[in-house]
């Protein structure tokens, strides 16, 4: 059954934004000082087309540009069948899900849904990062081992030729205890000039997955094990699904078989997001997944709620093996719970913070699926949904 969600026209037109650029650029996230934008909200007039699958797919083998320009020119002559003007296109996508986002009016909307090549059509919305920082470090002090990495089972060097690809704010591209793999790394972001972080959430998660074996700061889970930055956030923690899914997109085009990805991030169900995950997961490459902080279930956010052989929803806990009040429950989707609470890991510039969340958690679980098949050491206590999820350990 197609889907559509349609605001009204008024809100349709006070939200389109005139482009001069006549090619299609990818672009997203406003990150203005003024706006403050709330977790699930609706982008007036800016909305996803999703193709049905057996209308058009990009070579997935393709390197990412040449799978992206094939996409390009599909979606540019799809919409002049329409009359649509290639300026209202934002991005396109080819090698997880097909389709594009752009900003439409709602005739234009109708028209596209009642094309046979169309499968559904959302409106865009935002993500904003919930989570807490509790506090930051300037000082790469002696190396410690985080109370997290210790309940797993302790870090181990990473040896692998697998990466774990970063869905987040960026990476500190530079950070001392951190191996990231800059030549593979991207932005998706239009206001931010490359992957660097300008956050810190990434490059707190990457600390989680893979800091070094050194002698200073902390160390992760497969340490210094390569981290690849794919910028979607802003540096306020926020983004478009449409700039999430281009991230997705290039993951599936640019990962291979065995490689992690992490995406400590999540909103409203959102198909479009949902799909392209579990299409980039049937490539092999494997998904780890915050369950959320809205203490609900986790079959209520995307893409937590995605099932799949290659995929991994992870609850958050404290060192007690409490299960952490601020995390979402359900299983399924949720396969594994890990450390969440008070997580010390690197940061932006150069530093290191103390952090808690899922978005804490899904690391942790990340730098072990990078190492092999996980493994269990007991049960999460109080789970609130009474089927206590099992602590994943390396």
């Amino acid at each position: 059954m197609r889907k559509i969600f349609i605001l009204s026209l008024t809100l349709l037109i006070l939200g389109v934004v005139s482009c001069q650029k006549e090619e299609i650029t990818p672009s997203v996230t406003t990150d203005q000082d003024v706006i403050v934008f709330k977790n699930g909200d609706i982008i007036p007039g800016k909305f996803i087309v999703v193709f049905k699958p057996d209308t058009f797919k990009a070579s997935i083998n393709l390197p990412f540009e040449e799978s992206q320009l094939q996409a390009q020119k599909y979606v540019t002559s799809f919409i002049s069948d329409f009359g649509i003007p290639v300026k209202q296109i934002d991005q396109v996508y080819g090698a997880a899900i097909s389709g594009f986002s752009a900003e439409l009016s709602e005739l234009q909307v109708n028209m596209l849904l009642n094309d046979k090549r169309v499968a559904y059509i959302e409106p865009d919305r935002w993500i904003v990062l919930d989570y807490k920082v509790e506090e930051t470090s300037d000082a790469a002090k002696a190396q410690t081992f985080p109370w997290g990495i210790t309940r797993i089972g302790g870090a181990v060097n990473y040896t692998g030729t697998n990466v774990a690809w970063i869905i987040d704010t960026g990476i500190d591209l530079d950070h001392p205890d951190l191996n990231v793999n800059v030549a593979k790394s991207k932005n998706f972001v239009r206001t931010a000039k490359s992957p660097d972080d300008d956050n810190g959430h990434g490059s707190h998660v990457a600390g989680t997955v893979g800091a070094k074996n050194n002698d200073i700061g902390v160390i992760g889970v497969a340490a210094g094990a390569p981290v690849v930055a794919v910028k979607v956030l802003d540096r306020r923690g926020s983004g478009a699904y449409s700039t999430i899914i281009s991230g997705v997109n290039y993951v599936a085009s640019a990962g291979v078989a065995g490689d992690v990805a992490n995406m400590s991030l999540g909103g409203p169900i959102y198909q479009a997001l949902d799909d392209a995950v579990l299409a980039a997961s049937n490539k092999g490459i494997k998904f780890c997944l915050a369950a959320g902080n809205e203490s609900t279930d986790a079959n209520n956010s995307s893409p937590a709620r995605v099932n799949g052989t290659y995929i991994y929803t992870i609850s958050a806990m404290d060192s007690a093996d409490k299960f952490a009040s601020f995390s979402n429950y359900g299983n399924p989707p949720v396969d594994y719970c890990a450390p969440g609470v008070s997580i010390y890991s690197t940061y932006k510039s150069g530093k290191y913070a103390t952090l808690s969340g899922t978005s804490m958690a899904s690391p942790h679980a990340c730098g072990v699926v990078l190492l092999g098949a996980p493994k269990t050491d007991g049960y999460v206590l109080n789970d609130p949904d009474g089927k206590p999820d099992p602590i994943i350990h390396r």
